[in-house]
């Protein structure tokens, strides 16, 4: 007589892509926009460079940058207003859109405070380099991920590597277009991969045909990694020297203060 407790059962009549068929589908996802205070609302916004930040380090620079003007924001609806201030704040979750003049060229900021689900990053990078705001040069800046860079990193090491589209390099080599985004840079690693927002902007750029550079810096957290950026973006010609980062602490400055929280652990 067979037992009917470690009988293996009969096969289902059905696959497992065929019982999702009984499910309700997933609703979809709202619809981003932008919303830009554009004087000339027939016409794109032309910015000379197009800086994308996404790093934690990258974003407190921009926070604590003088002589912006905010022009807009980039809508995610599925992120709730509640608990954003009136004015921009680093506890924001927001991606708010900033304008500064210099040397009679306009350099557009991008400040990317919420995690774009990575479902969404091509949608994004379709906003920012779309209809509305068409850049001669886009410069990305992100955080190194442990788990996507081929070797050892140590939280003691402060670290930056780049990569290019292949206009900003062929630029570079036959010495036309102005000077480099992120010159003196080495380049990422080979074997090394980038992923998420930052991927797709790069990516964007690529297919568009615009020069265009990706900085990411290790460690996330850190005030070497914000000196290393105030350093580069100066360097390379890409804020002037009239414009300076006040980065001096104060009680609502969530960066510092979670540098702080980690070197207690550290």
């Amino acid at each position: 007589m067979d037992d009917i407790l470690t009988e293996v059962p009969p096969p289902s009549r059905f696959f497992q892509d065929d019982l999702n068929n009984f499910a309700p589908p997933s609703p979809p996802l709202p619809s981003l926009f932008l919303l830009l205070s554009n004087p000339k609302p027939i016409e794109p916004l032309r910015p000379s460079l197009l800086v994308v930040a996404i790093s934690s380090p990258s974003l407190h620079l921009f926070h604590h940058l003088s002589d912006k003007t905010l022009i807009g924001s980039l809508i995610l609806p599925e992120i709730p207003f509640s608990g954003n201030h009136i004015q921009p704040s680093v506890y924001d979750k927001s991606c708010n859109i900033y304008s500064i003049d210099e040397d009679n060229e306009q350099v557009i900021l991008v400040s990317i405070q919420c995690s774009v689900p990575a479902e969404r990053s091509l949608l994004v990078a379709k906003l920012l380099l779309g209809d509305k705001i068409v850049p001669e040069r886009v410069l990305i800046l992100d955080s190194l991920q442990s788990q996507n860079f081929r070797g050892r990193l140590s939280t003691d090491e402060t670290l930056s590597f780049k990569l290019e589209t292949s206009s900003e390099r062929k630029s570079r080599d036959e010495g036309y277009g102005g000077s480099p985004l992120l010159k003196g840079l080495d380049y990422y690693p080979s074997g090394s991969v980038v992923d998420g927002l930052a991927a797709a902007l790069l990516g964007s750029c690529q297919m568009k045909n615009i020069k265009g550079a990706l900085c990411v810096s290790w460690p996330e957290y850190g005030t070497e990694v914000i000196s290393l950026l105030s350093s580069l973006l100066h360097q390379n010609v890409l804020l002037g020297p009239t414009l300076e980062f006040c980065t001096e602490s104060n009680n609502g400055d969530g960066y510092l203060n979670r540098i702080k929280d980690l070197e207690l652990y550290t």
